[in-house]
């Protein structure tokens, strides 16, 4: 699966069978406020969200960003996986 940062859209996206799937944040200095991920039903249950989540973070830590997970879906998914804790703000 390829991901994409599109930062005009302020999300990182990838198709799938002709689904745009994508995680939605804002970017304010060095925190991004992970809002929303989107998976179409159509494609649901690929684990395409927690791929979309695991890049989004990948990405923010190598850019050195702090994590807001304003996203229900993000904030769980971190929970599970505790490596990804020292990134997030609130946490």
């Amino acid at each position: 699966m390829q991901i994409q940062l599109n930062e005009s859209q302020h999300r990182f996206e990838t198709v799938v069978d002709d689904q745009l799937c994508i995680l939605e944040f804002e970017l304010d200095g060095n925190v991004i406020h992970m809002n929303h991920v989107r998976v179409p039903k159509a494609v649901g249950g690929r684990g395409i969200a927690g791929e979309l989540t695991r890049h989004a973070l990948n990405h923010a830590r190598a850019e050195g960003w702090t994590v807001v997970p304003n996203c229900p879906y993000v904030a769980r998914w971190i929970e599970r996986h505790p490596e990804y804790n020292e990134l997030c703000a609130s946490r």
